[in-house]
């Protein structure tokens, strides 16, 4: 077995949890890169009693790993998409921030986590992704997300005007700060936040949400993930943002837009009884009582 481990800072209260996995991994001798920035961060806090290789960017690993631990928050396990791509290497996220959409196994349960990737007990939960089509490169070639593709107002600007086709049929012109187009997995992120649905995973939709919509009786409305869903953006400011994920570029209205499902999809590995109906429960508190 050979894991790739990602994280973006090393916080005084990860230490323990992470010693314990690098203990485990050298005790079995696990093949094991550790993401280069990552790792010097290390210097004087952690002991390596093993062999670790390091990895800085997507060549590195997609044949040098079987799966991928993210180590950190719902934002660091979005980050590793740009070293997975479309490897179809599986992605286990222990959280080490809050709330834990994604990154759903605990930081208690790292011998448990290690234990079922060596045994192969693990579940495989398949993730629709979002791809971003431009006349001008935006990203890097890194064009797509897992939770969402959103059009934002730059600042303190005044509100743009984003008129919105589905295959090729307007939709309709929102008057907003933004929109966002939010798979079924980001339908429980910012879009959730705007007021959007929840949507189950297997779910072949994207959601529209608008964000401050000018026009109240504008609401959020579900199409088949199947539709290319394109954009004409105007405004008194000629820059707005065009993000993916947590991944932003401040573009201008000579950029032309369209958003479409990826090709290729993302698999996410659940290693405790932890489905997407008992996160919701757990995390939103569905059901609890909040009285004293």
């Amino acid at each position: 077995m050979r894991l790739a481990i990602y994280g973006r800072l090393l916080k005084d209260e990860d230490i323990p949890y992470l010693q314990e996995l690098l203990d485990i991994i050298s005790e079995r001798q696990i093949e094991a890169l550790l993401h280069k920035n990552y790792q010097n961060q290390f210097k004087g806090r952690l002991q390596l009693k093993g062999k670790f290789g390091t990895f800085k960017n997507h060549e590195d690993i997609k044949d040098n790993a079987d799966f991928l631990i993210s180590l950190g928050g719902d934002g660091t396990l979005l980050d590793t998409l740009t070293y997975v791509r479309n490897s179809n290497i599986p992605i286990l996220g222990i959280n080490f921030g809050r709330l834990g959409f994604l990154a759903s196994t605990g930081r208690k349960e790292i011998r448990l986590a290690i234990d079922a990737l060596q045994a192969r007990t693990y579940q495989l939960d398949t993730r629709t992704l979002l791809h971003l089509d431009s006349n001008k490169d935006i990203f890097g070639g890194v064009n797509y997300a897992l939770n969402e593709f959103s059009i934002h107002k730059k600042d303190t600007s005044s509100m743009i005007t984003i008129h919105t086709y589905i295959n090729g049929e307007l939709l309709n012109s929102y008057w907003a700060d933004g929109l966002i187009i939010a798979t079924p997995t980001g339908s429980t992120g910012y879009n959730l936040s705007c007021g959007g649905p929840i949507i189950f995973p297997s779910s072949e939709n994207f959601v529209i949400t608008p964000v401050a919509p000018h026009n109240l009786n504008v609401r959020p409305i579900i199409v088949s993930s199947d539709s290319i869903i394109s954009f004409e953006v105007e405004g008194r400011n000629e820059n707005f943002l065009c993000t993916l994920d947590s991944r932003y570029e401040a573009i201008d209205t000579s950029y032309q837009l369209a958003v479409r499902k990826e090709e290729f999809s993302i698999s996410l590995l659940r290693v405790n009884e932890m489905d997407f109906l008992s996160t919701i429960r757990e995390k939103l508190m569905w059901g609890a009582d909040q009285r004293n």
